[in-house]
């Protein structure tokens, strides 16, 4: 828990030496702390140039400061900043001198949670502002943007709005039994369900792809022992992460390797060739293979250029998750004279490629990015995290079991009630205090 009536104080650039160092400041002892650092409060929002003197009257510094008044700063409250040189020591004697005025250091993320507190930005924005820092790519950092200025808020309190103008004719319906509920207002009630459980699905799936862009994508390579899993995912790494071998039943468990596409994690695991295993050691490994595959994002279903499609590659294809993406890679087109190609779309899409060569292994990482939302502007993806996607998902659910008890109008009502606070939690209005504490740990000290 953070007391929002103390004056908090951090360093808010990074640590080690660097040309600027800033020194963040909220809270009512704000203007006081600026009559004893720097002798006056400058004008608002106005770089200044002045001096920071310590208890004595000594310089500690010299550098800009800034002053913002309540309410118009980034925490709603009175704040400062003090940007001076960037060197470890100048700094923390600059934040002592703040804590010796009756400042106390802040938590990680508390200047964001005050923000969050004092509703300047609500709980889908301060997040993002987490997200915009971490973001390992421009992709990813336009879409964290496009969530702190309040794009994805803006989508879901939209979705909240439909359904209260919904509940109140529903509701209206329940509390005024006595007039004859007009088909084709019922109707009407059927085809705003309709439509809020699309832009609903389509909030998701926008929302989905911005996961993806911050945590990465799980790939797996399946196919039969000695396709050349191994070889494509060395290839893909760029080194030597798994033995290859041609001795089939070589990768007993699988293996892992990150590589960076365009700033998004790919998690890619090799796994042990998928086929009736004599060896109990092998046999192990299969069943990880098939739990990795499970928890997957993601599938290269892998094969020989030169041989046909056959009885155990059907049965792999029929064991997949229904939604999971799937490319079908034909490896070793250097052996059998082939060029390296694409075509086909969905779960027909079919990249043939040399692991050994390389010929061909550009295609596959153009899949990666594809199946990963990975756009160049990031245009119609946003930063969202499990929790929203929970949340989504719980929207989802409420408005299909709303549109089976239909008829019933106090059980319809309820599922959209439902809905709503589902959708409610994203932004932070109904949000427990246990969870703002897990969301604003995770911050940087000073943001």
């Amino acid at each position: 828990m953070t007391d929002s009536g103390q004056t908090i104080a951090a360093i808010a650039t990074p640590a080690g030496q660097g040309g600027i160092g800033v020194v963040r400041v909220s809270g009512p002892l704000t203007s006081s702390l600026l009559q004893s650092i720097v002798g006056r409060v400058p004008a608002a929002r106005v770089a200044t140039l002045a001096t920071f003197r310590d208890a004595t009257g000594d310089a500690i510094d010299q550098g800009i400061v800034l002053y913002f008044p309540q309410p118009n700063s980034y925490t709603g409250e009175e704040v400062c900043e003090l940007h001076g040189h960037g060197g470890p020591v100048v700094l923390r004697q600059l934040l002592q001198r703040c804590l010796s005025l009756g400042c106390r250091l802040a938590v990680p993320g508390e200047f964001t949670r005050r923000a969050y507190l004092n509703e300047k930005l609500d709980l889908a924005q301060a997040e993002s502002v987490a997200d915009l820092i971490a973001a390992s790519s421009a992709a990813a950092a336009h879409s964290a943007a496009r969530s702190l200025t309040g794009e994805f808020s803006a989508r879901v309190n939209g979705l909240k709005n439909g359904l209260i103008e919904l509940r109140m004719h529903v509701e209206a319906s329940i509390d005024f039994p006595e007039e004859e509920i007009n088909p084709s207002d019922r109707s009407a009630q059927t085809q705003a369900l309709d439509a809020l459980q699309k832009q609903v699905q389509q909030l998701m799936h926008e929302a989905g792809q911005g996961v993806v862009l911050r945590d990465g994508l799980t790939v797996v390579l399946i196919g039969r022992p000695n396709v050349g899993k191994s070889s494509l995912l060395n290839s893909l790494a760029g080194e030597d992460v798994a033995i290859v071998s041609p001795v089939p039943g070589t990768t007993r468990d699988y293996v892992r390797a990150t590589i960076l596409l365009e700033g998004v994690p790919i998690h890619l695991i090799d796994t042990a060739g998928l086929r009736d295993a004599q060896d109990e050691v092998e046999k192990i490994g299969i069943r990880r293979t098939w739990a990795a595959i499970n928890q997957a994002g993601a599938a290269m279903l892998i094969a020989e250029a030169g041989e046909m499609i056959g009885t155990a590659e059907a049965e792999i294809l029929a064991k997949l998750p229904p939604n999971l993406p799937i490319v079908w890679v034909y490896n070793k087109i250097d052996i059998h004279a082939q060029q390296a190609s694409r075509r086909g779309d969905g779960k027909d899409t079919q990249i043939r490629l040399s692991a050994l060569t390389g010929e061909g292994i550009d295609l596959v990482r153009r899949w990666l990015l594809e199946t990963a939302g990975w756009q160049p502007s990031g245009e119609g993806v946003f930063m969202a995290r499990a929790r929203h996607m929970a949340a989504l998902n719980d929207a989802i659910a409420h408005l299909e079991d709303a549109k089976m008890v239909a008829s019933q109008l106090d059980l319809f009502a309820e599922g959209l009630r439902l809905a709503q606070n589902a959708l409610s939690t994203i932004t932070g209005e109904f949000t427990s205090d246990d969870l703002l504490g897990e969301i604003f740990s995770r911050f940087c000290i000073g943001k």
